[in-house]
């Protein structure tokens, strides 16, 4: 219910703030996953359409009117929304994609639902097995997100929260601590322990509702501190998930009580547990393979992943790195010889164009786009190369792609991207607060 009207709400942002044209209208290019090359965005109005069909289904799913086919029929649509452009990638939309399929595929709407309340019955018990296997998706983010932050540049060098607290320093109340010198390194441990124990302590029956009081305390203040969208929200509700499954009942009897109301209706007698198949079971064990190894495939590039980008998405690295970059084009005629210096800006938002010039998969793409469309208006076959200049975490700008290879040449593709210069081994500076 909570996550439904979570989803509802965000459907509903995109609308009021104008992001679907910003996002999904506007841009004349959009760059996309590797091997998802045909999704392409509708038209405007019917872009629009979209999301008011994506608010209503997750309205629905919150009454639980039609659940199953209200909720999958969401996470198909919101899943085809983050397949239009990776450029809009954020971890707490991949998130909401993954949770929708597993609510579609679980039995929630049957109880505490018009679904239930039409057929004049209400579950009483489903099978445990859903219970963990939400445990375990949102207890995946935590780990990984902790697990990603055993690193020096987080650790040791308090980067890049030692950048971003800098620029709070105005900010009501607790601008003040951001000034003191410890804050950051302070800041940064908290965060690595926050993430690295929290799923233990929720799953503890003593420590729970002290990691839950944490948890809105921690998520508050990132909340506040950083624009971050609806990830706050959406961890801080999918954390109940740690907590007994009868608690809204507790809860509700507890309010009748103090208001000296009758006991809630027994709407069914209690029903034996539900068995759950072996072919399920081994379905939902290959599900969470998948989602153990793909944060962990970083291993098989070597280097910085927060360099090389390769295995950082759907990895659960949660603003783990600060990186701003400058990248311009070299497009030379094969024929004349002649070379010009095509900016990205030239078929790039300013959104886009702040997301490529630092991934190089990106950097790829638009060289790959850039090489077909000088093609496509005759100027005959190009050689397409790039300067790309980029700062991770406060270092000097280096560069990050090899000058001298010719990208229109280099094929797409997952595996190691040898054009990737090695990231700089210089530790960050320490920069003092504003």
């Amino acid at each position: 219910m909570l996550f439904g009207a979570a989803m509802c709400v965000s459907m509903l942002r995109f609308i009021v703030y104008g992001w679907i044209d910003e996002f999904f209208v506007t841009p004349p290019l959009h760059l996309k996953y590797w091997g998802w090359a045909w999704v392409e965005p509708l038209p405007r109005a019917q872009m629009y359409a979209l999301f008011a069909v994506l608010a209503g289904l997750a309205l629905s799913m919150t009454v639980g009117f039609a659940y199953r086919v209200a909720a999958l029929l969401f996470a198909v649509g919101f899943t085809y929304l983050q397949l239009i452009d990776v450029c809009t990638y954020l971890n707490h939309y991949y998130l909401a994609s993954l949770l929708a399929f597993l609510l579609a595929l679980s039995p929630a709407g049957r109880a505490l639902s018009i679904d239930a309340w039409r057929a004049r019955r209400s579950a009483s018990t489903v099978p445990v097995f859903w219970l963990y296997l939400l445990r375990f998706q949102v207890g995946v983010v935590y780990c990984f997100a902790g697990f990603a932050k055993t690193q020096i540049d987080w650790l040791a060098h308090a980067q890049p929260l030692r950048i971003w607290l800098g620029s709070q320093a105005d900010m009501p109340l607790l601008g003040a601590l951001f000034t003191w010198p410890g804050a950051p390194t302070l800041m940064s441990w908290a965060g690595f322990c926050f993430d690295s124990t929290v799923v233990w302590l929720l799953l503890g029956r003593r420590t729970r509702p002290f990691a839950y009081l944490a948890v809105l305390a921690f998520h508050s203040l990132t909340g506040m501190l950083f624009p971050i969208g609806m990830f706050p929200v959406l961890m801080s509700l999918a954390a109940l998930v740690f907590f007994p499954p009868d608690w809204p009942r507790r809860i509700e009897a507890r309010m009748r009580r103090v208001l000296r109301l009758a006991p809630a209706a027994v709407s069914s007698p209690a029903a034996p547990p539900t068995r759950v198949g072996s072919l399920v079971i081994a379905a939902a064990a290959l599900y969470c393979g998948v989602q153990f190894a793909m944060p962990l495939r970083f291993a098989v590039y070597g280097g910085n992943v927060l360099w090389h980008e390769q295995g950082m998405r759907f990895s659960w690295r949660v603003m783990v790195r600060e990186k701003n970059g400058s990248l311009t084009y070299l497009v030379r005629e094969k024929r004349s010889g002649r070379v010009r210096h095509v900016s990205p800006r030239s078929y790039l938002t300013r959104i886009q164009e702040r997301e490529v010039a630092t991934q190089p998969d990106l950097i790829l793409q638009l060289a790959h786009h850039i090489r077909d469309d000088f093609e496509r208006r005759g100027f005959g076959p190009v050689e397409v190369r790039v300067d790309a200049f980029v700062s991770l975490n406060g270092r000097k700008l280096a560069r990050l792609i090899d000058p001298d290879v010719d990208l229109a040449s280099v094929p797409d593709g997952i595996g190691r991207a040898g054009w990737i210069l090695p990231s700089p081994m210089e530790a960050p500076p320490h920069t003092k607060p504003i």
